[in-house]
């Protein structure tokens, strides 16, 4: 079966955030690997919504050889799994939150259907802490 290298974004704001982020990345480290490369961690204030909850973020490189709806559905689980109840897709808001996990690159592919868009634009061209993040894993 084919790998494909893809590209995550974390982020939390809720608790002890770099806590949440190592809890998730050890679920990701225990489903997939070895994560290829990982950025810093990066404390950014939240976008789109107000909140006095700064959050935590961290991009990392894993392969996989799920297809990417079984990999949402994965990434779901794991958000589930840690205490996340509300998902910006279903509420179209976004919220404070324990963990949050996006898609960002999965390898060249274009995906777009109503619970997913490959590559995530607003990640990739709207979010600069999200562009610092991706552009320091790209250096390595």
């Amino acid at each position: 079966m084919s790998q494909y290298e893809v590209t995550l974004l974390l982020g939390s704001n809720l608790g002890d955030t770099k806590k949440n982020i190592e809890t998730a990345l050890h679920y990701i480290e225990k489903e997939f690997g070895p994560i290829l490369r990982r950025s810093d961690i990066l404390l950014t204030k939240p976008v789109e919504f107000a909140s006095n909850n700064i959050f935590c973020n961290i991009v990392v490189l894993i392969k996989t050889q799920f297809s990417p709806i079984k990999l949402l559905n994965f990434i779901k689980k794991i958000e589930f799994d840690m205490g996340r109840i509300e998902d910006s897709s279903v509420t179209n808001a976004y919220l404070d939150r324990i963990i949050d996990i996006d898609i960002v690159l999965y390898g060249d592919l274009k995906f777009d259907c109503k619970t997913l868009n490959i590559p995530h634009k607003k990640h990739l061209y709207e979010r600069e802490f999200s562009r610092n993040l991706l552009m320091s894993i790209k250096r390595h």
